[in-house]
């Protein structure tokens, strides 16, 4: 079994900033890519950065030059640095990874539950 754990999420004001972060754990033998989307109510769920292997990363166009992803050291948890927010950044953000269980696996996608971040105006 597979778990993604989420922090930092919280209440903040508009211009300021959030940092998120995510750990895998559980039986997932390689990671390929790890990444973060965002689901606001009434909205459909979209990508808001991701990182691979390499340390290749995409960004949603709205959140360029402002958020920023990056890798721990452990190559199993990922980060968002979220600065100069907007009320509009106000979702749940998942966290998200692609991995195999075993060399014989094929990936697959791993969800974390999720974590509030409200900007107020």
């Amino acid at each position: 079994q597979v778990q993604l754990v989420e922090s930092g999420g919280g209440l903040v004001q508009a211009g300021g900033s959030l940092r998120l972060s995510c750990a895998a754990s559980g039986s997932i033998f390689s990671i390929n890519a790890m990444g973060w989307y965002r689901q606001a109510p009434g909205k459909q769920r979209e990508l808001v950065a991701s990182i691979n292997i390499v340390g290749t990363t995409l960004y949603t166009d709205s959140v360029k030059g402002r958020f920023t992803i990056s890798r721990g050291n452990a190559k199993n948890t990922v980060y968002l640095q979220m600065n100069s927010l907007k009320p509009e950044d106000t979702a749940v953000y998942l966290c998200n990874a692609i991995g195999a269980r075993g060399p014989r696996y094929q990936p697959e996608d791993y969800w974390g539950q999720g974590t509030q971040v409200t900007v107020s105006s």
